[in-house]
């Protein structure tokens, strides 16, 4: 029997309450878990800590790596100041996903980065984003349905096709893109909704949410190539 490739997937840590508990907790949307379990993956949660040096360590033992969605990355990782409407910023999140994802990108680990994570991934590669845009959610915890047209020769499109109606929460996006990295996705607005990293084996973020539609494909296809790295142990 083979073994389940292991997938890290990057986890909040925020104040949290469950029970008769209000305190700091590592927490992750559980869909994030579900598609990865249901593609064939092995979940393995990776919560932020201040030691960055350890990401290395802890990528080296994976198979593939989902950096997830959430608050707005400091806008001083691309020098720029505050919008009045950027979320505080979540420095140490902020420092665990971005070594993660270096590290992730020099071994070559298959990457998929969800909102946040797309954008982490352009700033990593030297880019910056647009602190804020309107009409890409649809209300305060509503998702928004966009039709975002692929380039059908790079990721997500090669896995997607054409063209593909996704579910949107962002009021940030990619502004200067990253160098090296290639756009292949945008909403009819012009907004780049996909990006991908040319000579990576898997490298791809979306600006989307597919765990929130239980949308597999990418998910598959992140677990089909991180097997591959696996029998290659």
């Amino acid at each position: 029997m083979s073994m389940r490739p292991r997938i890290g997937i990057s986890t909040y840590r925020e104040l949290t309450s469950w029970g008769v508990w209000k305190q700091a907790a590592a927490v992750v949307p559980a869909t994030y878990v579900d598609c990865v379990a249901q593609a064939g993956g092995l979940p393995l949660l990776l919560p932020p800590i201040d030691d960055t040096s350890a990401a290395g360590q802890i990528v080296a033992e994976l198979d593939g790596l989902v950096v997830t969605g959430g608050p707005d990355v400091d806008p001083a990782r691309y020098q720029e100041v505050p919008h009045a409407f950027t979320d505080e910023p979540r420095v140490q999140r902020d420092a665990w996903e971005l070594a993660l994802l270096a590290a992730a990108l020099d071994r070559d680990i298959p990457v998929l980065g969800v909102c946040r994570g797309a954008q982490l991934l352009n700033v990593l590669h030297g880019g910056s984003l647009v602190q804020h845009i309107e009409g890409h959610k649809a209300g305060i915890a509503v998702f928004k349905g966009t039709e975002v047209g692929l380039d059908q020769d790079m990721l997500p499109g090669s896995v997607l096709g054409w063209s593909v109606t996704v579910s949107c929460y962002h009021h940030q996006a990619i502004g200067r893109l990253g160098e090296g990295l290639a756009v292949t996705g945008r909403a009819p607005d012009g907004t780049i909704e996909a990006v991908a990293v040319p000579g990576k084996t898997f490298a791809v973020g979306v600006q989307w949410h597919p765990e929130q539609d239980r949308e597999l494909r990418l998910f598959a296809a992140l677990v089909e190539q991180s097997e591959k790295r696996a029998a290659d142990r």
